[in-house]
């Protein structure tokens, strides 16, 4: 394969991600939902401190990058 070729598939999946990112920071605030304090997520405040843990969102990027990096490997072929 052509190495240069290769590096151009990489840096526009690089500039695909930072576009996504930039998104996500440009028009988080406005969805109806937040990453990190969906219904499901483990908080616990006790009169000494809090125990937070993020599970459900923990799923969703699992299975977020899970499909990225599966459709990702389909275009390598």
């Amino acid at each position: 394969m052509d190495p240069v070729r290769e590096l151009g598939k990489l840096l526009l999946a690089l500039g695909g991600v930072l576009v996504i990112v930039g998104a996500w920071f440009t028009f988080g605030a406005k969805l109806p939902f937040r990453l990190g304090r969906l219904p499901g997520d483990i908080y616990h405040q006790g009169r000494h401190g809090t125990f937070y843990f993020p599970i459900v969102t923990c799923i969703l990027v699992s299975v977020a990058l899970t499909l990225l990096f599966w459709i990702l490997n389909l275009f390598r072929r």
